[in-house]
């Protein structure tokens, strides 16, 4: 039997949430998410339950896919959170956002750890308004979450040991790895991805390669499994340039984005949730 918590808490139930709480139930625990309205409620219950029918049908389950969405409640009552052990916030990426959602869940379950899953923004910045910032830390999850086998925690300031060293177990129990950065901009995975991403950009956009051949470069010659524009495909490009001003801003003219990837975005070139970006989808 492992540790997990009987309970866990997803904040949003959007593509990140929903894959948490997809985690989660195949772990065996009991899933709450909680949405907005009840037209959010029923987006998020259907994502959970594609994604758990897909796992099913890749042999990917260890039991029948109702039993493992049984243990699913979608629900716009904060309340419903009070005895989870575990309270991940997954809402956009949106520092005073995350702020209120997280106040919400610390008064919602005062007992829980309380993790944010950011790519980018600072723990300690997001724990300003919490009464007990030392059970809180960041979980990054990568998407999509199911096959995903890393999560980076990020710890604050004040991050109790004790915190940071249950986090790392649940990480365990969940089949995943987790590395442990200090809170700072971008963290290890972010910075590291995104300034990758920004000179692939930048490549394009000088013409020294197509987007295709640039991928090409990092895949055959790297290993990479994705190529840096691909992989920025399927993040979203409006996600990375939110990224790459907030690092630009944090850590210089290293991570400023370049024209081309402001360009797409102001055209709706999103990537692969708008159909085109760099490639076509």
């Amino acid at each position: 039997m492992n540790a997990l918590p009987d309970l866990i808490g997803v904040y949003g139930g959007g593509r990140m949430g929903a894959g948490i709480a997809h985690a989660f139930l195949v772990a065996g625990t009991r899933v709450v998410v909680v949405e907005t309205d009840d037209a959010a409620v029923a987006a998020a219950r259907a994502r959970v339950t594609t994604s758990v029918g897909k796992a099913d049908s890749l042999g990917l389950l260890n039991e029948d896919p109702a039993r493992t969405l049984a243990r699913l409640e979608v629900t716009t009552s904060p309340a419903q959170l009070a005895g989870a052990g575990l309270v991940v916030e997954a809402v956009p990426e949106d520092v005073p956002l995350k702020q209120k959602v997280l106040g919400i869940v610390e008064q919602s379950a005062p007992d829980a750890v309380i993790a944010t899953n950011t790519s980018s923004l600072p723990i300690d910045r997001l724990a300003s308004p919490l009464s007990r910032p030392q059970r809180f830390l960041g979980l990054h999850f990568f998407n999509p979450v199911p096959a995903s086998d890393l999560v980076e925690i990020v710890t604050g300031a004040a991050t109790d040991v004790s915190v940071l060293a249950r986090a790392q177990s649940w990480i365990s129990d969940l089949g995943k790895s987790a590395i442990t950065v200090r809170d700072s901009p971008g963290f290890a995975s972010s910075r590291l991805g995104v300034g990758l991403a920004l000179e692939a950009i930048r490549m394009v956009e000088e013409g020294v390669a197509s987007a295709a051949d640039v991928d090409l470069a990092m895949t055959l010659g790297y290993r990479h499994p994705t190529g840096p524009l691909r992989t920025t495909d399927i993040v979203g490009l409006d996600v990375r340039l939110a990224i790459a001003e907030h690092l630009e801003r944090e850590l210089g003219a290293r991570f400023a984005p370049p024209d081309l990837l402001r360009r797409m975005v102001a055209e709706g070139k999103l990537g692969r949730k708008a159909g085109e970006g760099f490639y076509l989808w």
